[in-house]
């Protein structure tokens, strides 16, 4: 797969009507270990999880803003064992346990790079009050 920087990403994103982005270790481990598990329900998920990237229709900020905040929305994830960010598009085949999408039928698009990553989070902090909710 390819690597992309954060202006690909962003172009990528952009020209397509439905993308995902998925923290492991890549598709042919996915494909490899099976879907996604709830380890705390003990349950095979029929999908692989993976967040929405696309921008939603009533963003009225710049997409630049937008994925950003998902690539850094569960971006821990890349720091366990091997996992990284990479894009996919799919089909939805239901919802996890944290009302994830999960997909099947997965197409590989590219790899989030890490300068692709590193931008994304300076974007998400220079242009979010993160971790501000609804309580204040």
């Amino acid at each position: 797969m390819p690597i992309l920087d954060f202006a690909a990403v962003v172009r990528l994103v952009l020209d397509r009507s439905e993308t995902f982005l998925r923290y492991s270790a890549g598709p042919e481990s996915d494909l490899r270990e099976g879907p996604s598990r709830d380890f705390e329900g003990g349950v095979n998920l029929p999908g692989w999880s993976v967040t929405t990237i696309t921008p939603e229709p009533w963003w009225s900020r710049p997409p630049e803003d937008w994925i950003p905040r998902r690539i850094c929305k569960y971006a821990e994830l890349g720091s366990k064992e091997d996992r990284r960010p990479w894009l996919l598009t799919g089909r939805i085949t239901g919802r996890g346990p944290d009302h994830e999408p999960l997909v099947v039928d997965i197409r590989p698009l590219a790899w989030v790079g890490d300068v692709a990553l590193s931008e994304a989070i300076r974007r998400y902090r220079e242009g979010f009050t993160v971790g501000r909710d609804s309580r204040g």
